[in-house]
C-alpha cells in the first residue's frame, strides 16, 4: 500500500531513496507489538554503558563521574528531580552532547569513536523534539525509513503497521504541523522505532498523550522489550515507571545514587509505591502545608 496522499499534493516533491528490494531478503513485520524484534550486539556486553561520564556547563556540573551498565532486554527507568542530570546523561550517551570527561556507548561501540555504528542501533524520542512539519505523518515515516536504509517494501509495511498500532491511520495524510501534541508524540515514537533499533531512549514519552494512546504505547513498548530490545525511559509519571520498568536508577545532583528493581526500591525505602520510594530517596517526606494565604476563602 502506498503512502496516503493529500488532495492536490505533489507527491514527487520529496525525493526518498530506498534500498533496492531483493528476493532473498527477509522482512520483519510489526503486525502486533510482539512482532517487534531487536537483537543485541552481543549477549555479554551491556546494551548501554557509561564510564566516568561527566558534563560541565561553566562552573556548573550537570553530570558527575557517572558509571552505568544496562543489560540487553531491560526496561530501565532513569529518575530524578528537575535538574538532576537525566536528559544531559541521555544526550551524551546517544551522541547529542559531547562529554567533558568519560565516555559512553551502545554494546561494543563507543558513542564518540564510532558514532555511525551507535546511531544505527538506537532510536531516540527526546522530551523536546522537532519534526518536519511540512510532511504528512506517512511521509515522515517514509523519509525516516529511507534514511535508515529500509527497502520500499519494508518501509511501507512497517509504516502502515505502526500507524495502525498507534491509532494514526486516519491522520496519516495530514501535515505534521496540524497534529496535536499527543499525535506528534506518537508519530515521533513511530519514527524512532521504525528501523527496529536494539536500544530505544525515551524522555517523557507520555507527556501530552491521552489515556487510550498511552495504553497503546505501553503495549507496544512491553512487546518490544519482550523481543530483546532495551529501553531507557526517563519520566516523572511514577505509576508508569512502576508498571513498565524492570530496573530503576535514581539521579541526584548529576550522580547516580541508587539502582534497584521497583520492588527492591520500595523495600529499601519502606514504601508501598515507587512514587513514595522515590520521594523518600531524593527528598524525604515533606509534610509542610501550602502558603497560609491559600488556606483562606477566596474573594
Amino acid at each position: 500500500m502506498g503512502a496516503p496522499q493529500r488532495p492536490g499534493s505533489d507527491h514527487n516533491r520529496i525525493v526518498v531513496q530506498f534500498r533496492r528490494d531483493t528476493a532473498d531478503e527477509t522482512s520483519v513485520h510489526l503486525a502486533t507489538p510482539r512482532g517487534l524484534h531487536a537483537e543485541p550486539d552481543t549477549p555479554t556486553s551491556p546494551a548501554v554503558w557509561a564510564k566516568g561520564l561527566t558534563r560541565r556547563f561553566g562552573r556548573s556540573v550537570a553530570v558527575a563521574d557517572l558509571d552505568l551498565a544496562i543489560a540487553p532486554g531491560e526496561f530501565y527507568g532513569l529518575l530524578g528531580q528537575n535538574g538532576a542530570g537525566k536528559t544531559t546523561t541521555i544526550k551524551m550517551i546517544v551522541g547529542l552532547l559531547r562529554p567533558t570527561a568519560g565516555t559512553a556507548g551502545i554494546g561494543p561501540f563507543d558513542t564518540w569513536k564510532e558514532p555511525l555504528e551507535v546511531k544505527r542501533r538506537i532510536g531516540v524520542l527526546p522530551e523536546e523534539f522537532n519534526l518536519y512539519e511540512r510532511l504528512t505523518g506517512a511521509e515522515l515515516l517514509d523519509f525516516t525509513a529511507a534514511m535508515h536504509g529500509l527497502t520500499r517494501t519494508e518501509a511501507a509495511e512497517r509504516r502502515d503497521e505502526l500507524l495502525a498500532l498507534l491509532d494514526l491511520e486516519q491522520d496519516a495524510a495530514k501535515l505534521v504541523a496540524d497534529y496535536s501534541r499527543g499525535m506528534r508524540k506518537k508519530v515521533a515514537l513511530a519514527a524512532a522505532i521504525i528501523h527496529r533499533p536494539s536500544v530505544l531512549f525515551l524522555d517523557e514519552p507520555f507527556e501530552g498523550v491521552d489515556a487510550v494512546s498511552a495504553r497503546l504505547i505501553r503495549r507496544l513498548l512491553r512487546g518490544y522489550t519482550e523481543q530483546g530490545a532495551t529501553i531507557v525511559f526517563s519520566s516523572h509519571e511514577m505509576h508508569l515507571v512502576e508498571k513498565l520498568c524492570t530496573r530503576i536508577g535514581i539521579m541526584e545532583h548529576g550522580r547516580l545514587t541508587m539502582e534497584d528493581t521497583p520492588e527492591g526500591l520500595c523495600r529499601r525505602m519502606g514504601a508501598e509505591t515507587v512514587e513514595d520510594a522515590f520521594i523518600a530517596a531524593v527528598a524525604g517526606v515533606d509534610e509542610r502545608d501550602g502558603p497560609a494565604w491559600l488556606g483562606t476563602s477566596p474573594g
